[in-house]
């Protein structure tokens, strides 16, 4: 029964032959018996169909030394055919929902994005410096039209939910990850400055406030969130430390672009569709823990990133009604523990992110 550490291990070894495993379009650490740990950790693979030939291809276990003794551990692989995955950006019209009509003010799980497109307002967010200032936090491809640092208009609700420029303004693109090609990516995340702080309420739909966010989460974890399309969902954490291509499309010129270290959380039902993209996963005691911002095809999966990435990112956390920033849990101490989790990004990683401010206002 292999440990999470020998596991992951094994995943940064088998990373190295992904080229030659054609139809693999993921790599990460999970449960070898699903969702019981009682089976131990193993490697879990993501393919793009259940064929033979993307099966022969994948190994069926890795060695790897013994994290606590001598000897080689063996460590198993699961093979899981979840399907291409997407950023799911293009939402479409269609019958009124409760999380696709206009709000005001606005709050995290309604429908936001900019003419012609729909996303999920995942969090409002404040700097820890100032704390009376408010921004509304999703990803780069709900609140940026082009990967740019154009100026972009942020409504609500968003394009496909029949939002219009000027009359369902709520606010601008303030700062972005900018995403890139032929390069490890991290978060697809982003702020939108408002017009008046009076349009954000910091509150969740059907949960109320945010307490704060949580720095690390581990295999097995059980999260709940609203979206603009699925509603209120629940899922649970299937992988970590995930390497995975999503395509992008014609969203940036970007195409499939490759994430490190992402989260794949899976549901009963599709928890991940098109809208729902930038909507925040939280913890059973109202903590945001992970930003979806993809799918598999059937919407089962969410592939997320920790939101403590972009509280690092950008500088900001939870932002609480009384004018106050939101708490942040760390992992239980003990380092055997924390090595099971999600961890923060480092100032390497960090460094790597390209943070962009955008336009003020549109030009011509």
């Amino acid at each position: 029964m292999a440990t999470f550490r020998e596991a992951l291990r094994a995943k940064q070894k088998l990373v190295q032959a992904w080229k030659k495993m054609p139809g693999v379009i993921g790599i990460g650490v999970g449960f070898e018996k699903g969702t019981k740990k009682k089976g131990g950790h193993c490697i879990v693979l993501y393919t793009a169909n259940a064929s033979a030939t993307v099966a022969k291809r994948c190994p069926k276990y890795v060695h790897v030394k013994k994290h606590l003794a001598k000897g080689l551990a063996k460590v198993s692989v699961r093979t899981i055919a979840s399907g291409r995955c997407c950023c799911h950006r293009n939402a479409r019209p269609a019958a009124a929902g409760v999380y696709r009509r206009r709000i005001r003010p606005v709050v995290a799980g309604y429908s936001v994005g900019y003419p012609g497109i729909s996303g999920t307002a995942g969090l409002i967010v404040s700097p820890a410096a100032r704390r009376a200032r408010r921004y509304l936090l999703s990803n780069n491809h709900v609140l940026n039209r082009n990967n740019t640092s154009g100026y972009t208009e942020t409504i609500q609700p968003g394009g496909a939910d029949g939002g219009r420029s000027g009359i369902s303004r709520i606010g601008r693109l303030y700062r972005f990850v900018r995403l890139r090609k032929n390069a490890n990516n991290y978060l697809d995340a982003a702020l939108s400055i408002p017009t008046s702080n009076r349009l954000l309420a910091p509150h969740y739909a059907t949960v109320g406030a945010v307490r704060g966010h949580v720095a690390s989460y581990a295999v097995g974890a059980r999260f709940k969130k609203v979206g603009r399309t699925t509603g209120r969902v629940s899922g649970v954490v299937e992988s970590i430390h995930t390497d995975i291509d999503v395509d992008y499309g014609s969203a940036g010129g970007l195409g499939v672009i490759r994430f490190r270290n992402q989260t794949v959380i899976r549901g009963q039902r599709a928890i991940s569709l098109p809208g729902d993209s930038g909507s925040v996963w939280l913890t059973s005691g109202n903590y945001a823990a992970a930003v979806n911002f993809a799918g598999s095809e059937d919407g089962r999966l969410s592939i997320s990133f920790p939101v403590h990435w972009a509280m690092q990112a950008f500088g900001v956390r939870v932002a609480r009604a009384n004018g106050s920033i939101g708490q942040l849990r760390r992992a239980a101490a003990g380092r055997r523990r924390r090595a099971g989790y999600t961890r923060p990004l480092t100032a390497a990683q960090l460094r790597q992110i390209i943070i962009k401010k955008a336009a003020t206002r549109r030009i011509g």
